[in-house]
C-alpha cells in the first residue's frame, strides 16, 4: 500500500469534539507534528474529516 505523511498545521481549539478526537486517534497532538500512515480507507476517511487542520503528502 501507499504511504502518506500527515502534518498537523492548525489548532483544534474551537473545533467540534469529533474533530478533536479524530486528531487524537491519528496521534497528532502538537502543531507541526508529522505521522506516517498506510493509505487505508479508514485512515483516508479520518484525514478527510480534518482536512482543514492537516496537510497530506505522499511518502
Amino acid at each position: 500500500m501507499a504511504k502518506i505523511k500527515v502534518t498537523k498545521v492548525k489548532s483544534a481549539i474551537n473545533r467540534t469534539l469529533r474533530q478533536k478526537r479524530t486528531l487524537e486517534a491519528l496521534g497528532l497532538r502538537k502543531i507541526g507534528q508529522v505521522k506516517e500512515f498506510e493509505a487505508t480507507p479508514n485512515i483516508l476517511g479520518m484525514v478527510a474529516k480534518v482536512s482543514h487542520l492537516v496537510s497530506v503528502e505522499e511518502a
